[in-house]
């Protein structure tokens, strides 16, 4: 493979939106990480080709001490667990996406989860741009590499690209995109922005798919 196809290209269901298509040749791992409340869940809602599997229990009075309602008081729920669903892009890849927690006392999943998985996409609320840290920081020391999703809300203040590059501390090559989780071509884009990065190191599209139709 040598450079990833844009959201106008086949992307979508297999032939019957549930069996991985005649054509896949590679699968890939991919972790959808970030803190509490950044749009992982309906990030997986809005591009998988099959019913998404969630691990998600409502919040309760308990958590109010653990959990940071700050700017998602909306919220009523947290996965727990992982979140899971599947997109085949071009060129026979199919990704398998695993939502991660966001909150510190999951830590303990997170090296089960992240084991195989080839890289991340790493959604960031930029109005709770400090929430972030801890979970940069996990994929960091994990090894992985990672592109960075800015998950737009509509009171979100504005800022320059080399602010949020400032602010996150990313290395110069990491790929920064903007995106809207609710959004399927949106989401599209922001997963194809990490495989166009996976490509170009070398970690997607060396082997063929070994699990069985």
């Amino acid at each position: 493979m040598a450079s990833a196809p844009s959201s106008s290209s086949t992307v979508g269901p297999g032939v019957d939106g549930l069996h991985l298509p005649d054509t896949t040749s590679e699968l890939a791992k991919i972790l959808v990480a970030g803190p509490f409340g950044v749009g992982k869940t309906t990030l997986i809602d809005s591009v998988s080709e099959i019913r998404p599997l969630h691990t998600e229990e409502h919040l309760t009075e308990a958590s109010v001490s653990v959990d940071d309602l700050a700017g998602v008081r909306d919220k009523t729920t947290t996965t727990v667990a992982i979140d899971f669903g599947r997109i085949s892009v071009d060129a026979g890849v199919v990704l398998y996406l695993f939502g991660t927690p966001g909150q510190e006392r999951f830590r303990s999943l997170w090296a089960d989860i992240a084991h195989g998985a080839l890289g991340a996409l790493v959604l960031v609320d930029t109005r709770r741009i400090d929430d972030s840290f801890d979970v940069l920081g996990l994929v960091e020391e994990s090894g992985l590499p990672y592109a960075v999703a800015l998950n737009t809300f509509p009171d979100a203040r504005t800022y320059t690209e080399e602010q949020l590059r400032g602010s996150l501390d990313l290395e110069p090559g990491t790929p920064m995109i903007v995106c809207d989780a609710r959004d399927t071509n949106s989401s599209i884009d922001a997963l194809l922005a990490l495989v166009q990065y996976l490509i170009m190191g070398h970690a997607v599209g060396t082997g063929p798919a070994t699990e069985s139709r």
